[in-house]
């Protein structure tokens, strides 16, 4: 017998959080939109703080290749979103938002950033995500990268796992 739960959790889609910096450069910003295309190409739903840097970037991506995207924003308005963000959610809590972002995901995947980038991480670990390690980040239990073509790699193969494990 199928409990209400299982049969709930089967029917969502992966979410996956693109966590990085609010200033960022030309360089970070490609790899962000990038795999913000990757993830929508492989069906999932992006989770971002919602806000500029790498979070729109990513939406950015993961908007042009046809994706949903959802912003855990730190305020109290929808307008703050970034142009890419298809649902917004204020949070009105500033940073401890970050524990959403990292929480409501299946996957992680860290891009370069300072210290919110770096609590995201942290909370994802804590609750048992995975979190691959674009950024350089060196932390322990991350699943580190050199490159977008790796990222795809370890991307699809978590998708695979926690679909087959959700069916």
């Amino acid at each position: 017998m199928t409990t209400k739960k299982e049969s709930v959790v089967r029917k969502q889609k992966i979410t996956v959080s693109v966590i990085g910096g609010s200033s960022i450069g030309s360089k970070v910003e490609k790899i962000a939109e990038d795999v913000g295309k990757l993830i929508a190409e492989l069906g999932c739903i992006l989770v971002c703080g919602g806000l500029g840097g790498a979070m729109e970037a990513a939406a950015k991506g993961a908007k042009k290749a046809g994706g949903l995207t959802i912003g855990i924003l730190p305020g109290k308005d929808k307008d703050d979103a970034n142009p890419y963000i298809d649902i917004a959610l204020p949070t009105s809590i500033g940073y401890a938002r970050n524990t959403i972002v990292a929480c409501s995901a299946d996957i992680v995947i860290a891009l370069p950033g300072s210290h919110g980038t770096n609590s995201e991480i942290c909370y994802a670990l804590v609750y048992g995500r995975p979190v691959i390690d674009l950024g350089g980040w060196g932390m322990s239990g991350m699943i580190s990268v050199d490159n977008l073509e790796e990222v795809e790699i370890k991307l699809k193969k978590l998708v695979k796992k926690i679909s087959e494990h959700k069916n």
